[in-house]
């Protein structure tokens, strides 16, 4: 599986989160992943820094620039082993498997797919 296959299966189960329930993103964890998918997609920050008074357009933009210099292979694979961590670290907590059976099943088909394994 290519980079690219693997980057989109990763995309596609952080959009198929539930925003609910025993596996969520927390603020941090989503500025990670935008960040991430930004100089993924689009590479470098390309706009300007927003106003004082955009406070999460600012904290996103901030996020990215962050990152910024890194490659868009580099940032995909960051961005799926993020993904493959925090499922990690659920995992110690959380019966991962009966959850997977309960949410869509693209999350644990995809999740198959970029799994370290």
């Amino acid at each position: 599986m290519s980079l690219d296959e693997k980057f989109d299966a990763a995309v596609e189960i952080i959009q198929k989160l539930p925003k609910t329930g025993p596996l969520t993103t927390s603020n941090d964890q989503k500025l990670a992943f935008y960040s991430l998918f930004k100089q993924a997609t689009v590479g470098d920050v390309n706009t300007e820094r927003p106003g004082i008074f955009s406070l999460v357009e600012r904290k996103k933009w901030d996020s990215w620039k962050e990152v910024e210099g890194t490659s868009k292979d580099e940032a995909k694979e960051r961005y799926v082993k993020t993904l493959n961590d925090m499922f990690d670290k659920v995992a110690q907590e959380l019966d991962v498997n009966a959850w997977l059976e309960e949410i869509d099943p693209v999350i644990k088909k995809n999740l198959a797919l970029i799994s370290k394994n």
